[in-house]
């Protein structure tokens, strides 16, 4: 059997059972002592009896006018003898016994003092020169009894007291890591998007340090994010007009050159620097979803949002293409509408680039905010389909694209307390590819 490997749980079981354990050894000794405190008591009224009995047995027996005669001893009313004698003369014959005295459990008289039979304590006495002797018996199933008894009224408090005592235990020990099961709520509440410090007053001096140790590591962890996304942020910031100038100069060297293959080298020339300037972009948008603010204060209508980036790509070329479906009534949400247009760009270039050609790519804003992006093509592996919003990850079927697209759109639709699910094939068909991205609304 394994120990528990919660810390609340194996302390209050060590004290439970510390506690247990006392209780259980305080009562063992207590009812020791108890039971030999009881011996010597009883014992002393075995003595009593005999010393108080015997003269009266002597002055009986000696007025008597016949001698030898055996008397018992008659009770007023009947109870239970424990204590039983007889009193014997110097041959043995019994002159004087209890009315419930049996003879056959009082062995001969030798010496005066304690004996022990197989079932009686025994305390013998004499007088007269031994002449007149006394043996006064208590059965040992009293003593049992009455040991038993007592051990019985020790026990019973215990069974109310230990478990009320681990009870209180369990409790004292859960309450005592309060601030502990706290540390570890606001611990696991922390994420790339919340690196916040935790609180740390109210905790006691053993964790305290802990929680400035996290925040410590927290603070360290947001530096190194910050710092990442402020590279990946100014290099594509600072890309932008190098390209943009290799670019010209490259479309520049098109127009006024004779020779076609030096026409074709630039031509291709400007198709990488296209390509490194997407990707620059990308970059940026990147930066932007990790490190901004996705919230607003305000909500607002992402209908007219989503037409106008709609409009943007038909007047771009994807003209007959795009097949946009808006509920009747406003979508509010408080998502951050440049975060949402990066959103929206992302998913509807992702479907046109590696849509079937020709084919219509679908785009659906329900009024509970789950927009729904759907192209033609073939159906993606599982495998691969896990992996599409990984950074820099394409899939097999086609090396085109950055590798970012769906990266963005996942981190700002998390950030914004979404979520990103992507299908292949299409609900209800046999192939294709779907983006859904669920999005905070007001309704």
């Amino acid at each position: 059997m394994k120990a528990p490997r919660s810390l609340e749980v194996r302390l209050a079981l060590a004290i439970g059972l510390g506690v247990t354990l006392f209780w259980i050894t305080a009562a063992t000794i207590t009812a020791n002592i108890l039971r030999n405190e009881m011996n010597e008591v009883f014992d002393s009224a075995l003595e009593e009896t005999a010393q108080r009995i015997l003269p009266l047995a002597v002055l009986d027996i000696v007025g008597r006018e016949e001698q030898g005669l055996t008397q018992r001893i008659a009770t007023l009313r009947r109870h239970n003898e424990y204590f039983t004698y007889v009193v014997r003369d110097a041959q043995g014959r019994v002159l004087l016994k209890s009315h419930d005295a049996d003879e056959s459990v009082f062995p001969p008289y030798q010496g005066m003092g304690f004996r022990d039979s197989a079932t009686h304590r025994l305390y013998y006495d004499a007088a007269l020169q031994e002449t007149v002797t006394i043996a006064v018996a208590e059965p040992l199933e009293h003593r049992a009894t009455v040991a038993r008894n007592m051990q019985g009224a020790l026990a019973l408090p215990l069974l109310i007291m230990i478990p009320l005592s681990l009870v209180a235990i369990f409790g004292a020990v859960r309450l005592s890591f309060r601030s502990v099961r706290r540390l570890r709520t606001d611990l696991a509440a922390r994420s790339a998007q919340d690196l916040s410090a935790v609180a740390e007053t109210g905790l006691p001096g053993e964790v305290a340090p802990i929680a400035a140790a996290a925040n410590q590591l927290l603070l360290r962890l947001k530096e190194a994010f910050e710092a990442e996304r402020s590279f990946t942020a100014n290099a594509a910031h600072e890309l932008r007009n190098p390209i943009a100038g290799a670019i010209a100069q490259a479309q520049r060297l098109q127009a006024e050159t004779t020779d076609r293959q030096a026409a074709q080298r630039a031509a291709d020339i400007e198709v990488t620097l296209k390509r490194l300037a997407r990707l620059s972009e990308k970059l940026m948008q990147l930066a932007r979803a990790e490190g901004g603010r996705l919230r607003g204060d305000r909500p607002a209508d992402l209908c007219p949002i989503l037409r106008l980036i709609v409009a943007d790509f038909e007047r771009a070329g994807a003209t007959n293409r795009l097949d946009l479906s808006l509920p009747s009534e406003p979508v509010l949400s408080d998502i951050d509408p440049d975060a949402f247009g990066i959103l929206c760009r992302n998913l509807i270039e992702n479907a046109l680039r590696h849509g079937k050609p020709d084919t219509p790519v679908a785009i659906t804003l329900g009024a509970d905010g789950r927009l729904l992006v759907t192209n033609e093509g073939p159906v993606i592996p599982v495998e691969i389909l896990a992996r599409l919003t990984s950074r820099f990850e394409r899939a097999a079927i086609s090396g085109e694209g950055s590798g970012l697209g769906l990266a963005i759109v996942r981190t700002i639709a998390e950030r914004a307390g979404g979520s990103l699910v992507l299908r292949s094939p299409i609900t209800g068909h046999g192939t294709g590819f779907e983006a859904v991205v669920t999005l905070p609304t007001d309704a």
